[in-house]
């Protein structure tokens, strides 16, 4: 039986793509991490090729490593992370990839709890407190995540997270080489919220499927 991720391994749904996700984030949350495919046979089986089941964009938080909060393995995953899962031209093709390139039929993009890049972005606004050039444009690239929060009440860098996450990935159901993916439907996202707390992760929205 191939492995997951493995060059031969079958091809998935999104809602496949995303079931397989959820199960192994329940087994991380639960303690029961079972840390697939990273044996030797894996790393060797993985080097001639790949053929991930889906990419996770996600934050630059040392406190959630995709592979890990997802328990996945080797050649599972495309990963991409930066502050307060931004994304410009670079970062948006680096996305494209997957899809593009090798059919993935899933993009996760997951904010979490407390995050520190929307926190020191909402310091920076609130206290007219600019940071220093590069972290400056994750302020600039946040900022209309923060005003919608405001709009909303509550608490304001937990709904700029929010916000944020959801603002991204209607960015990438809109982006030219992907939006057609997502018409055919072969190709999903997922705004996500990852819990420090619990180690869960919970839907905020689904675009282009139903999670079974």
């Amino acid at each position: 039986m191939p492995t997951t991720g493995s060059p031969t391994a079958e091809k998935l749904t999104p809602a496949q793509a995303w079931s397989r996700l959820a199960e192994g984030n329940r087994t991380w949350a639960a303690g029961n991490r079972k840390c697939p495919e990273e044996s030797v046979q894996r790393r060797q089986e993985a080097a001639p090729t790949q053929n991930p089941f889906a990419v996770v964009v996600t934050c630059i938080d040392s406190r959630l490593p995709p592979e890990t909060v997802f328990d996945q393995g080797v050649g599972a995953l495309f990963v991409v992370r930066t502050g307060a899962q931004t994304v410009d031209d670079l970062v948006t093709g680096s996305i494209e990839y997957g899809p593009v390139e090798h059919s993935t039929p899933l993009i996760v993009v997951m904010g979490h709890q407390r995050c520190g890049a929307v926190k020191a972005t909402v310091e920076s606004l609130e206290k007219n407190h600019p940071l220093p050039k590069h972290l400056n444009s994750i302020v600039d690239s946040v900022k209309p995540a923060y005003e919608q929060a405001r709009a909303k009440g509550g608490d304001i860098v937990d709904q700029t997270i929010r916000s944020q996450t959801l603002s991204t990935v209607a960015k990438l159901a809109a982006d030219p080489a992907l939006s057609p993916m997502v018409g055919k439907g072969t190709l999903g996202l997922v705004a996500a919220y990852y819990s420090l707390d619990t180690g869960q992760v919970s839907v905020l929205q689904t675009i282009g499927f139903r999670p079974s």
